[in-house]
Order: C-alpha cells, then sequence, then structure tokens
C-alpha cells in the first residue's frame, strides 16, 4: 500500500502518520508488524498507537538513509510483514538452554524482541569468562 504523508519533527512524535483506512489495509490489527520503504530505504517496524494517532518511528538513521527531512511530504510504501522474527542462539547458549527445560520454557515465552536482548547479552561479552557468567546468570533467570 502506498500513501502521502509529512516527516514529523522529533517533539512530540518523530515520524510518519499513517491513515487508519491503510493500516486497516494491512490486516494485521491495530498495531501491525510492517516493512516501510521511503526513497527506496527499507526497513522493518510496527506501526505505533500515540494520542489515537498511528505512526511509524522514523529514526534519524533511517530518515538519513532515506535522504528525507522534517517536515518534507514523503511517499511512503507499507506492507505487512509476515516473516518470523526470530532471535538467533548462539551455540553455547542454546546447549545451556536444551540442558535445562526450565529455562528452555522461559526462553521460548519471551517475545522475539525480548529473546534478541538475551542473546545481545550474550555476544556483547568481550571475554568467555564474561560470556559464560551472562550465560549462567540469563539461565538462572529464565529458570524463574
Amino acid at each position: 500500500m502506498r500513501f502521502r504523508t509529512y516527516v514529523e519533527p522529533p517533539e512530540p512524535m518523530r515520524g510518519l502518520e499513517v491513515p487508519p483506512e491503510v493500516v486497516e489495509g494491512l490486516g494485521g490489527g491495530a498495531r501491525p508488524p510492517v516493512t516501510i520503504t521511503v526513497n527506496g530505504h527499507t526497513w522493518t517496524s510496527r506501526v505505533a498507537i500515540m494520542r489515537g494517532r498511528h505512526l511509524l518511528g522514523l529514526s534519524n538513521a533511517n530518515r538519513t538513509a532515506a535522504g528525507v527531512a522534517i517536515g518534507e511530504e514523503v511517499e511512503v510504501e507499507i506492507q505487512l510483514d509476515t516473516v518470523p522474527r526470530v532471535a538467533v542462539e548462539p551455540a553455547d547458549f542454546t546447549a545451556a538452554l536444551d540442558a535445562d527445560p526450565a529455562a528452555r520454557a522461559g526462553y521460548d515465552r519471551l517475545t522475539a524482541s525480548q529473546q534478541r536482548e538475551q542473546v545481545r547479552a550474550v555476544e556483547s561479552a568481550k571475554k568467555p569468562e564474561t560470556r559464560q557468567r551472562r550465560i549462567e546468570k540469563a539461565i538462572a533467570a529464565l529458570r524463574g
């Protein structure tokens, strides 16, 4: 679906307003996951609802990559994003989760964003001992 809108200033809400009929036409509910394209630049997000308006977040990085400025009218192409959003578990984290059924069940109940955060915490460790401590901490927390 395509529509035209203005790039809104950072305050009070930064982003692109989505007409309600476009959100309804996507068929993914009030806050659907979407793929957005502006000026050939594509990113994924979710439609937000703020103060009764449907909005797409527009970070500085995406605004720069799309080559648009605040106040500019732009054409937006939006599609329902049906690709499952999953975190790619590192092998050592997967092994630890699989060795503890309660932790695995806890991890599997997390949202995709929460799973990505768990993975990011493990993968951002610089030292092997830090990585191992983070895995142990995650397993303990996921057990409940």
